[in-house]
């Protein structure tokens, strides 16, 4: 049987009480979609790794507390790799997509990216605030649904030029930029890495590409540039694609 699955940040879970509270849009599913009453078995997974099988023990208007049973294995395992997938800002629910679909695929973090042709611009703080808020909601719901305990992190958006260079300080992390020219293909760019990689950072630009001078400063930086072969993709079936690649190089895609 399929679990009832709602999250609860790890906060929730304190030591020494076994029950946990659901906030009010979890209490609501739990409640109204779902139609779980006192006594129907429920999951509850923090965002950090830790699931618990729980019996639901009172059902009110915006919130329902559980009864923890025991700690359980995830739903499903967690990739051995940690993805880091930088994606240039995209317009619409393009970018909306590529959380959904990276947070499925494993990804462990999402950076919204600022670059010459990004297909966005960003007018205040807020205005990224509210967008951050969105995307990490988006990531909460891909992890419930695809069975993962961990909930990606999705960072405020960074400019192009701090992210390459916070990157390549690091190493010790393989950083691959994909492009639609001058790049080797990712069975090339591969040999050149360890033969264990726990972390890679991967970064996939807009639908108008990159500026040649971003590609000189990621080269520069030590970055290796890699295509995807000769056709054009949409930027967010590029990223999708990116994640799904590396996730079966180098960690648990089948």
């Amino acid at each position: 049987m399929t679990r009832r699955r709602f999250y609860a940040p790890p906060s929730a879970f304190t030591p020494g009480i076994d029950n946990v509270d659901l906030a009010s849009d979890e209490a609501r599913h739990l409640r109204d979609v779902l139609r779980l009453k006192p006594g129907d078995e429920a999951y509850v997974f923090d965002g950090a790794g830790r699931e618990f099988q729980c019996r639901v023990e009172e059902c009110r208007r915006d919130s329902a507390q559980l009864k923890v049973i025991n700690e359980v294995e995830a739903a499903r395992p967690e990739s051995p790799l940690r993805l880091t997938l930088a994606v240039a800002l995209l317009k619409g629910e393009k970018f909306d997509l590529v959380v959904q679909k990276a947070t499925e695929l494993g990804v462990s973090r999402v950076v919204p990216l600022i670059t010459k042709h990004a297909d966005i611009r960003l007018r205040d703080e807020s205005d990224a605030a509210k967008r951050v808020a969105r995307w990490q909601r988006i990531a909460l719901e891909a992890a419930k649904q695809s069975g993962r305990a961990v909930v990606p992190q999705v960072d405020s958006p960074v400019a192009f030029g701090s992210l390459i260079q916070t990157a390549a300080s690091d190493g010790a992390i393989p950083c691959l930029m994909f492009s639609e020219r001058e790049g080797q293909s990712l069975r090339e760019a591969a040999k050149n890495l360890p033969a264990k990689v726990s972390k890679i950072t991967g970064l996939v630009g807009s639908e108008g590409g990159w500026a040649n001078e971003e590609l000189e400063v990621a080269r520069d930086a030590g970055w290796a540039i890699v295509t995807l072969g000769g056709r054009t993709l949409r930027a967010e079936t590029a990223a999708i694609t990116v994640a799904a690649l590396i996730q079966h190089l180098f960690g648990d895609l089948v």
